[in-house]
């Protein structure tokens, strides 16, 4: 059977109770609860966390808390495949468990169909992590950054490159990772191996703070929600 998780910890510093924030009079959480049960690919929609209080407000909208993350794993340093990991390890019918989706609980852009995009994948590539991925407005290969009031080269060799030269690159849009479970446990998210599925820039909305917040608040109105 496949499975989807939702890591989602309290406690996060740069924006209070982010997982659970009202966007659209819905608890953020709700858009990836919602993707999941609606792409019909889950026996079991899990969510991980460590409070009582989003632990009620997911089973609300339709997912399982079978228990609490421990304090251990929900720091600012635990990894993902840790939490991963960690929900595995505590199913009852853990040897059931064939493919295993990670869902973040701040991705209002998710597309169910996506999910199923990526689950036909998976079938063809069963080694290989699976995730939504968006290309750079423009060349990360031009890019720099400051240093003590210096202008410093990332790829000094290609600042003089045409951006029609240059390789498209891609970034994670921090959605889901869908992959086996032996994929999970053995292997990192990022690979050679891995397979993206790409996503319009605008899809591409990672909520981490609260400049971040007011720009999602604002993206609402070209979105239907």
């Amino acid at each position: 059977m496949d499975i989807a998780i939702i890591p989602a910890r309290s406690g996060s510093k740069r924006l209070k109770n982010k997982n659970i924030k009202l966007f659209n009079k819905k608890h953020i959480i709700h858009y990836s609860i919602k993707a999941a049960l609606k792409s019909k690919l889950f026996k079991k929609v899990i969510v991980s966390t460590d409070c009582k209080k989003i632990s009620a407000i997911a089973k609300k909208y339709g997912a399982e808390v079978p228990f609490l993350r421990p304090k251990s794993l929900s720091d600012d340093y635990t990894t993902t495949q840790k939490v991963i990991n960690h929900v595995i390890s505590k199913l009852k019918d853990k040897k059931l468990v064939n493919n295993v989706c990670c869902i973040y609980a701040t991705a209002p852009f998710i597309d169910y169909k996506n999910l199923i995009k990526a689950n036909k994948i998976l079938k063809k590539n069963k080694k290989s992590f699976i995730f939504t991925a968006s290309k750079f407005h423009s060349s990360v290969f031009r890019s720099f950054y400051i240093k003590k009031n210096k202008l410093i080269k990332v790829f000094p060799r290609f600042m003089k490159s045409r951006s029609q030269d240059l390789e498209d690159s891609y970034f994670d849009v921090g959605q889901f990772y869908y992959a086996n479970k032996k994929t999970w446990l053995n292997k990192n998210i990022f690979s050679i191996d891995s397979k993206i599925i790409p996503i319009p820039y605008l899809q591409s909305f990672d909520l981490n703070n609260m400049e971040d917040w007011r720009i999602l608040n604002k993206l609402k109105r070209v979105f239907k929600f």
